[in-house]
């Protein structure tokens, strides 16, 4: 299955990972289009999606530790209350990138922010493929 085209699931993981950095993209768009034109991939891309945009949000949340512990700010203000749980919204647009640097920034638990942050882009992707009528079934 993977040794049919790696390419487009390289393609895939490129585009998921960019998308979680600060650079702008999505790769929800990519993702769609691989299941539409490769339905049998569906738990590969899943995966390999999954995997690269969370290695992206750890970059960001790594660059996040190389700026000095601030606590002020809405982003600061939520992850204090509700901890890396609040990196379920990482795969929101805007704020997760926010989030994922403003985690990194505070300190918090890499593995905690990588466990949350994986399950929440993990979901987001799964909600794709459920609602593609060709990926889903």
């Amino acid at each position: 299955m993977l040794n049919e085209d790696p390419t487009l699931l390289a393609g895939l993981a490129a585009s998921a990972f960019l998308a979680a950095t600060l650079l702008p993209g999505g790769s929800e768009a990519v993702f769609a289009a691989l299941l539409a034109l490769r339905p049998e991939l569906t738990p590969a891309a899943l995966l390999v999606a999954t995997a690269a945009n969370t290695a992206g949000g750890m970059s960001t949340y790594a660059l996040g530790r190389l700026l000095p512990r601030k606590e002020s700010g809405a982003h600061a203000r939520t992850l204090l209350r509700w901890g890396s749980l609040a990196l379920l919204l990482s795969w929101v647009p805007l704020i997760g990138d926010a989030l994922c640097a403003a985690a990194g920034a505070l300190r918090l638990n890499a593995f905690a922010c990588l466990a949350w942050m994986a399950l929440g882009k993990g979901l987001r992707y799964a909600a794709i493929a459920w609602a593609l009528p060709s990926a889903g079934a």
